[in-house]
């Protein structure tokens, strides 16, 4: 080899260690668990097996793009953090993306240091997937989103979307490497079964899903229960349990069999990493750092109390309509967020 080519594949050769070392140093970054500034007013807890430390109240993306001036959603963020709250949830879809805006806004000055950062993609082909995710991650500002889970995984097909060659785990796997996103997991309202469903997929594939999210309130043990059918077997696999749906927005609350502290309390006591709550008010924040720091685990005999009270109430799912209409499901009314011409639209 004439001296001229030597140094040019030399000089490649070069380059390309130090992309790989790049690339490497870059993937550890994403791996090693971040420590956080904590509250002693805030519960703390470890997210499933990944070795992160979160809030055990997380702050609901959809509620803080509910408000008409966008400062006081900014405020609501960031005094949530200032409180001790460490665990943003937020989606691709949520208010046609204003609230990952805001979200990304509040994150200025310092405040993306302070949280665990979680959105969601629709996308079940990895194209659309990808396209969601560059869109969430410029709406947010951020370079890496710590968690980004599967929206919505409210039909049977939905894991063989996902799981499909070329489908949104292939691209979310590829944007982990690298160092887009540092976990994986999914969420669903709808029925156990496609939780399990997801679950046994994953499993067969040697795939660990960091998180699974889910209805967990005090109606959920007597219809279709995500507590009763899905927590054990998400405990088990290491998968790290996020709770919604406390107050059934709002129809459980509205039925005022139980007093919201004691709802928080109920999703609290729950083998859950992070209990997720709508928070569109600063009265409301309040609430959810109240239910924090007086949290005590239900004594059996209270759970026992509640499940009595609701569970007439709780029969057929008349108060959890995201089990049984298509009233929260907004991929059913928009199929065109899942970026696949298979789904209809659902009436």
């Amino acid at each position: 080899m004439e001296r001229r080519d030597f140094l040019k594949t030399a000089s490649a050769a070069g380059v390309a260690a130090i992309a790989t070392s790049a690339a490497t140093a870059a993937k550890a970054a994403v791996d090693a668990p971040v420590k956080r500034p904590q509250s002693p007013d805030m519960i703390y807890r470890q997210l499933g097996t990944t070795g992160e430390t979160v809030s055990a109240i997380g702050l609901g993306g959809f509620h803080i793009g509910k408000q008409e001036d966008p400062a006081e959603s900014i405020r609501i963020i960031r005094t949530a953090i200032d409180r001790g709250i460490t665990f943003l949830d937020n989606c691709w879809d949520y208010n046609d993306g204003i609230s990952e805006v805001r979200m990304g806004w509040a994150l200025k000055d310092g405040y993306r240091d302070k949280v665990f950062l979680m959105t969601k993609i629709d996308g079940r082909p990895g194209t659309e997937y990808t396209k969601q995710l560059e869109q969430s991650m410029g709406r947010l500002q951020v370079e890496t989103i710590d968690l980004v889970q599967f929206h919505e995984c409210l039909r049977m097909e939905d894991p063989d979307r996902i799981f499909k060659e070329g489908g949104a785990l292939d691209a979310a796997i590829a944007a982990r490497k690298a160092g887009k996103i540092r976990y994986i997991g999914f969420t669903g309202h709808k029925d156990p079964a496609i939780h399990l469903r997801m679950l046994a997929m994953a499993k067969e594939r040697n795939f660990q899903f960091a998180t699974a999210q889910m209805p967990i309130n005090v109606m959920d043990a007597h219809f279709r229960s995500f507590t009763h059918e899905v927590v054990p077997v998400a405990l088990k696999q290491g998968v790290g349990v996020l709770g919604m749906k406390t107050f059934g927005d709002p129809y459980i609350l509205d039925t005022k069999l139980v007093d919201p502290i004691d709802m928080l309390h109920y999703g609290l006591t729950q083998p859950v990493s992070v209990l997720i709550t709508g928070i569109d008010s600063m009265p409301i924040l309040d609430q959810a750092c109240e239910a924090a720091r007086t949290f005590k685990p239900m004594p059996q005999a209270k759970i026992d109390a509640i499940l009595a009270r609701t569970k007439d109430a709780a029969r057929q799912g008349k108060y959890e309509l995201f089990k049984t209409t298509p009233h929260f499901d907004g991929t059913a009314n928009n199929p065109k967020w899942l970026g696949d011409s298979d789904y209809p639209k659902q009436s």
